[in-house]
């Protein structure tokens, strides 16, 4: 059994790469750019006749591409031609089941880049090779771009705004419990040819209850304000000075957190009998005590809002 990772160089595709290999099965990882190894094979999704050569062989593949929405032109066509030519390349190539990793559907408007990880979705489960899509909301671990926004703010924020969007309700999953979702839906079975499931955690928290738990794991008490208007440029202007993301990663969280991101249903653990093991608490101080150490710079940012902000005293 050979398994193609699209998207393996990413937060979740090292981490599965990982996951596979070492339980010895045969894994191809597969970058845009060329990287050393005789794991690792190139494959740029905008030059379908890299495909060919990627999905020789392949029983199963996982598509955990997708982009922010930051890149120059209309990153939702290029998502959509992308899409379409897998699905087409594996259907030659006679893959047996695409498993793909998208987004939980908002209950308001979505936002670009939500809307880009649905339709991906939708054009994935209407090809003829059958296709899982595994919906998470936020995904906790080290090198998740949503969680290092979570943690900075958490970190380093001496006094908490309160715009409305920190309101929006979620169930963030830990990064191991993803990783057993994703290799579980090689085998699971489906009542349709495709469909899609989503994959939530055991809780269901607001931002600013993630915000807060995550400054407690630091002993830290955020001091709030509410702020009753607050656009989403301000918000992500506030996010970028605050994190070490950029504007338009930050503008994209604030769009999506816009609507709750809730699941329909908790039926694929039912199917899977292999429900989320970590809290979210748990999963946070994983991703706190792996993360690797950080720049002087902000090693001297966070120290100095220690000294001035509010301390949490230990239990």
């Amino acid at each position: 059994m050979t398994t193609l990772v699209l998207g393996a160089s990413g937060f979740v595709g090292r981490a599965l790469v990982r996951s596979l290999t070492g339980t010895g099965e045969t894994v191809r990882a597969a970058s845009r750019t060329p990287r050393e190894g005789d794991q690792w094979v190139t494959v740029d999704l905008e030059a379908p006749e890299t495909l060919a050569p990627a999905l020789e062989n392949v029983d199963y593949v996982y598509y955990l591409v997708h982009s922010m929405g930051s890149g120059a032109g209309d990153f939702r066509a290029t998502e959509r031609q992308c899409a379409a030519a897998l699905a087409h390349a594996a259907a030659n190539a006679g893959v047996r089941r695409i498993i793909y990793l998208g987004g939980v559907a908002p209950r308001g408007e979505p936002s670009e880049h939500l809307a880009s990880r649905l339709e991906v979705g939708q054009i994935l489960r209407a090809g003829s090779v059958p296709t899982i899509e595994l919906r998470a909301s936020m995904i906790i671990g080290t090198g998740s771009a949503s969680w290092q926004i979570l943690r900075d703010l958490a970190v380093r924020l001496p006094i908490m705004l309160l715009p409305r969007w920190l309101e929006s309700k979620s169930c963030p999953i830990a990064l191991a419990d993803a990783i057993t979702a994703l290799r579980d839906a090689r085998t699971v079975s489906m009542a349709t040819t495709s469909d899609w499931f989503d994959i939530p955690g055991n809780e269901v928290l607001s931002f600013r209850e993630m915000l807060e738990l995550v400054a407690a794991l630091d002993h830290r008490r955020i001091p709030a304000i509410r702020v009753p208007v607050l656009t989403p440029r301000l918000s992500a202007l506030w996010l970028r000075l605050v994190t070490r993301t950029d504007y338009s990663l930050a503008r994209e969280l604030v769009l999506g957190l816009g609507s709750d991101l809730l699941p329909e249903s908790r039926e694929y653990w039912n199917l899977t009998g292999h429900p989320p093991v970590f809290s979210f608490r748990q999963a946070a101080e994983e991703a706190l005590t792996s993360e690797p150490k950080g720049s002087r710079a902000a090693r001297v940012v966070e120290g100095f809002v220690k000294a001035i902000g509010s301390h949490r005293p230990d239990a």
